[in-house]
């Protein structure tokens, strides 16, 4: 017998222990730099996002271009909340549950829609978003939302205006200010769970 069929196969019991912890690495590593997977949590984005969907968000999005209108973004909140001090057993083991889609991420995180970008002028009046003094048609938001006036601001450089699509009942850019593009995780680009509303935003 050659050498070759004699040298003994690892056991399984072996193997699979190491299987596991390559594909949670792979996991842990394709949520950290390229796809999370993100739980709605409020009434915010009605319609468009509902109480308990999940939507995946594109990490690299703006890693070569800039925001644009339209776009559904999450991003860290302006105001600050910071994170509770995790022992590294803890970070470890939620980072495996983000990335398995087992918990939600960044609970602090918000999802809303950017309106505006640098350098436009913002305005609302009469329940309409103007956007360099041009109306906006804006098919997405909640029907019968109520827009109190607001601005004209010009949108600062590096920075966004969301809102969410549920004008009446969205804490966003209207309350806290423009969004830093930095502060911005990434784009959601499509809606995964419940199956039945499964499809691109």
């Amino acid at each position: 017998m050659s050498s070759r069929h004699a040298k003994s196969r690892t056991p399984f019991w072996i193997e699979f222990p190491i299987l596991i912890v390559v594909a949670l690495a792979v996991a842990v590593v394709i949520k950290t730099f390229l796809f999370q997977a993100f739980f709605i949590p409020s009434g915010s984005m009605i319609p468009t996002l509902e109480i308990g969907d999940r939507v995946l968000v594109y990490k690299l999005a703006y890693a070569w271009s800039g925001p644009k209108d339209g776009d559904v973004v999450v991003f860290e909140p302006p105001f600050g909340t910071q994170r509770t001090e995790e022992k590294i057993v803890e970070a470890v083991a939620r980072h495996v549950a983000e990335a398995l889609g087992l918990r939600s991420p960044d609970i602090e995180d918000l999802i809303k829609r950017i309106v505006a970008t640098e350098g436009e002028v913002l305005e609302i009046r009469d329940n309409q978003l103007f956007i360099d003094g041009v109306a906006i048609d804006e098919p997405y938001i909640q029907p019968g939302s109520v827009m109190p006036d607001f601005g004209p601001v010009t949108i600062p450089v590096g920075h966004v205006f969301v809102m969410g699509d549920n004008r009446s009942h969205s804490k966003d850019s209207r309350v806290f200010g423009p969004v830093s593009v930095d502060a911005i995780v990434g784009r959601a680009f499509v809606r995964i769970w419940p199956i039945d509303r499964w499809g691109g935003l």
